[in-house]
Order: structure tokens, then sequence, then C-alpha cells
């Protein structure tokens, strides 16, 4: 979890109340996240990761005053139009489309207050934007730029400014090797043959996204009264919540927002940021089912607003048992309204719950399923494999990456299309995870074991999961023989004979490929990944997989 340092004079000032320091400790605590400690005028935190409004003064502040009911409700938050235009032209890199901004006006900068911004910014980076991988945050004195300005690709070594704190005007391609942080983010443009660049009205180029900006019209100071905010990046709806989490926070520093037409390459023009609160309907009796609460409607509504939520009450269906949440723009972790119950309980308290006994005895043992996975895995682990967990939540685009077509469940209301499908297979996420660790020493051999989604109507939800296991090596030499060895050494530990034949699989290289069967019943297959998906996944090394059905395999280890 990200750790923030909150300056406390400016946290209180904001909170606009003084607690006692042992109070104040207390209820920094059941907000929700880890207070480290308060020393001096410092307040160090721990911030969950799906929280990011909360990594500024003015975000905790904004939450935390609402939760001790001194500022309770929905913060309001308007732009103005500033009749300014962001043009995002097509000649971008696929791999970062998207641009968004806004103007922000009359803010007053001081040391403190450029340390706090530059805070929010770096730690909007490592978490929400995934260290930059799924986007960057630029900052500029709106008085050294002219409108409109352009968001385009350009040819690395036809790139030239001074990049921050750097003497010299030098290309793109030398940032990247010869500024420290050209050279800490430059795996992340890797392989691009253009690289993005906003570009002024006067031909000025104010930045090379997600690296660095420019030190002329890219730097703020004391002076600063008035600034351009943009965030680009690879994921619309990521990107949307940080632009809302940056302008809100520089709204509370007491800047006015103002709006800019984003127009995006489909030719879309977006007024950013989009500060309107998202609806959302919460069952109550839902809510008191998982909470044993007896909340009534005015209950939940004084909850929801000591979070920072506006409720209004339901009609008279399901007998008032419903009603609509105003989920502020910055909430980037509201998805389902089981997050509103969680927010609930925390605004409940969790110390005002009351233990029980449950009124049934039973006796309690560990699931043998589980034991067998576990089994796996000590076995995996102690051959020196690091197991993997990934997000059950994919894009279509790993069907394409594979060079395999398998049919995936999509989600309905996605809000990321990094995130729009369960996942079929474990071994995209596999050559997803060696893809991010390029950078670390070989050879890399992981695993996981975990839940893979398929349609299937003899269900209830017409949807079946089923346990997988997946490994995968890549180093210099990986080969067929290694990744057989690994099967053969699992088999083994079960007592049980695999039966090898060959397989045509889009994603091997033909005739390195193989499916595996127990006593009879396909349980999974395995391969040689061919070097068009390596490419696909950025990777240099060769890579070997195996995927296997592990429900199928304990049923048959049961039977030996």
């Amino acid at each position: 979890m990200p750790s923030v340092k909150l300056n406390k004079d400016v946290f209180e000032k904001l909170v606009g109340k003084k607690l006692p320091l042992e109070k104040l400790k207390d209820r920094i605590s059941y907000l929700g996240t880890d207070l480290e400690k308060i020393e001096g005028n410092e307040i160090h935190v721990e911030v969950f990761p799906n929280r990011p409004d909360m990594l500024s003064e003015q975000g905790f502040a904004r939450a935390f005053s609402a939760f001790i009911g001194q500022k309770p409700g929905l913060r309001n938050y308007s732009a103005k139009k500033a009749g300014h235009k962001l043009i995002v032209e097509k000649s971008l890199p696929k791999e970062w489309p998207f641009a968004f901004a806004c103007v922000i006006k009359g803010l007053t900068f001081t040391d403190e207050r450029i340390r706090e911004v530059i805070q929010l910014q770096e730690k909007l980076g490592v978490t929400l934007l995934r260290r930059r991988k799924k986007g960057g945050i630029g900052l500029y004195p709106l008085e050294k730029i002219s409108f409109p300005i352009k968001f385009k690709g350009m040819d690395p070594d036809a790139i030239k400014f001074q990049p921050l704190e750097y003497p010299d005007v030098i290309t793109g391609r030398e940032i990247l090797s010869l500024h420290p942080t050209g050279r800490e983010y430059a795996h992340i443009v890797e392989g691009w043959d253009r690289l993005p660049v906003f570009v002024d009205n006067k031909g000025i180029i104010m930045s090379m996204p997600p690296i660095i900006n420019s030190h002329t019209v890219g730097k703020i100071d004391e002076t600063t009264q008035n600034i351009f905010l943009e965030i680009t990046g690879n994921d619309f709806f990521t990107l949307q919540t940080a632009l809302s989490v940056m302008a809100t926070s520089l709204a509370d520093m007491g800047g006015i927002i103002y709006s800019i037409d984003c127009v995006q390459q489909d030719g879309k023009a977006l007024e950013m940021p989009n500060l309107a609160p998202r609806e959302m309907r919460l069952d109550l009796a839902y809510c008191n089912k998982l909470l044993g609460l007896n909340l009534k409607q005015q209950d939940a509504k004084k909850l929801l607003e000591r979070m920072g939520y506006g409720f209004h009450n339901g009609n008279k269906e399901n007998n008032g048992n419903c009603g609509k949440v105003l989920v502020p723009a910055y909430r980037y972790d509201i998805l389902h309204q089981i997050d509103l119950v969680e927010d609930i309980a925390i605004a409940y308290g969790y110390e005002n719950f009351t233990a029980e006994i449950p009124s049934i005895s039973t006796i309690g043992n560990e699931d043998a399923f589980y034991r067998f996975r576990e089994r796996i895995a000590t076995l995996l682990t102690g051959l020196g494999y690091m197991e993997a967990a990934t997000y059950h939540l994919g894009s279509h685009d790993i069907n394409r990456k594979m060079q395999h077509e398998v049919e995936m469940i999509e989600l309905a209301g996605s809000k990321s299309q990094d995130y729009s499908f369960l996942r079929a297979w474990l071994l995209p996420n596999m050559l997803k995870v060696l893809s991010e660790n390029t950078d670390n020493a070989y050879p890399q051999d992981i695993f996981e074991m975990g839940i893979v989604f398929r349609k299937n109507t003899a269900e209830e939800t017409n949807v079946e999961e089923t346990w997988k296991l997946a490994v995968a090596l890549s180093h210099g030499k990986a080969n067929y023989t290694h990744i057989k060895q690994v099967l053969e050494t699992i088999a083994s530990h079960l007592e049980l004979r695999p039966e090898l034949e060959e397989l045509e699989h889009s994603s091997f290289i033909p005739g390195r490929g193989a499916s595996i069967s127990v006593k009879g019943k396909k349980v999974g297959f395995m391969g040689e990944v061919q070097p068009v998906v390596l490419g696909n996944w950025n990777l240099e090394m060769p890579a070997v997989c195996l995927e296997i059905n592990l429900n199928i395999l304990y049923m048959l280890f049961l039977e030996s």
C-alpha cells in the first residue's frame, strides 16, 4: 500500500475541526486506512490502492471530515467552460491512445502546496496508473502555452526539447537513455516506433508522456496561478478517474475548474473533467441481511453521507427498501452495491457490531480440494517456482495476442476495456506476468492456480467455474522437454500416469504442443509458445507453458 505523508496543519484546517490526538488516531484507523504514526506536524498513513482519492491532504480531509460528521454528504464540484480544445491525433502509438485535460485557475502555490501536488501526482502514478503503465499526469503554467493543443505521435529522433531539471535540449530517444526519469520509465515505451508528445499552437513541445515534461513550459513554481492539467494513457475509465482526483484536489486548494473540449481520435469531443456523480441502486434489505442490522432508509442516508455520498430515498416499490446513491466521480472503487454496503459498515463502526455465537455447532475441517491444491503448490514452490495471482477479469484482446480464439463471457456495463471479460484460460495471464517482468533476471518460472469461466446453461448462473493450474517457464533455453518434466513431476507426486498426444494449437509452435490425458480423460495441454505470440507480449526469451484442469485431475486422483 502507498504510504502518504500529510501535513497535519493543512489537514486539520481542511477538516474544519481539531480532534485530540488519541481521538484523531482512533478515527483515522476506523476510516479504513492504516495509521503508521503521527509525529510532530506529520501524519503518516498507508492508503489502500482502491482509494486514490485519499492520497492527498485535500482528499483525505474530505473523506475524514464526512466520516466524523463535520462535513457529511456529497461534495459538489462543477467546471466552467474554458473555451479551449485539446486535439488527439491518429498519429499516436496504439499503446497510448487517450488524452484528457482541464484548466485550473486562481491557485496560490507555496513550497508546501507544490509538495502536496507533486506527492499526489506521484502517488497516483504509482497506484491508480500502475507505475505509469496505464497513464501519466502533467501540469503546466497556463501562461506559457497556447491553444489549441495537440497530442500526437512523433519519431523519437524528431522530438527535441529540454526535459525537466536537465541542462540541454535533447531528442526523445536521448531522454530515454540520458535523463534519470527517462531511464526509469523507458521500458513503458520500449518498441514503440513513435512516441506521444503534447505540442501547443506555437509548435512548442510541452512534454513526452508518460516520461517527462519540458523544463521551459512544464514546470510549476510559486509564481504559477493558473495551470493546464492533462492525463494520457491507455485506459479510458482509469484516466477519467485520475483527472477527477487531481482536479477536485486542486479545487480544494482554492482553484476554479474549467473544462476543455477533448477531441479524441474518433472525432468525438468530450468535455472534461466529468465531475457528475454516478447513480447506483442500493437494496436496503440486501444490506441489512449482510450486516445483520435493521437499518431504515434514514439510517442508511446518514451513514452514506458520513462516507461522502448523496442519497435519495426510494419510492413505495419494494416497500421503500431501495434508494439511489450518488457516487462521487473520484470514487474509483465503487463498482457494485456490495462496495456501498462495506462503506455503510465502516460508517456504522466495526466496533459497534455485536459478536454472536452461531446457534449451530459444527466441527471445522479443511476442504479436501483445497488440501489437494496446496499439495501441488507446495511441490512447485519447492522446485523454486514463484506463485502468481492475477485478475479474473481481462480484455478480449488476449485472444489476438495468443493467436487463439477462446469464447469469453463479457461483463455488462464494464467501466474498463482492460477488465471487460471473465478469463477463460490462464496462459494469457502467465504471459502477461512475464511481459511485465522482462527487466528482471532469468530464468523466470511461475505458476498460478485460479478459477476460469465459461458459458454453461446447465448451471444456475449460466456460468461454469473451473479451477485450473498454469505453469510458465521462460529462459534462453526453455523448450518442450522442460515443461514435460514439470508435468511428469506433478503426475509422479500424485501417483498418476499422464498420456500425451500431439496437439495443433495456434499459440504453440507446430509439432511442439501436446494434449494431456489421465486414464483416458483429457485434463489439459502444453507446449512451446510460438514466436508471434511471444512478440505480441513483447517477450524476447522463449517460453513454455502448460495448463491443467484441477477439478478433473482431483477426481482422477481420488479414484487412484
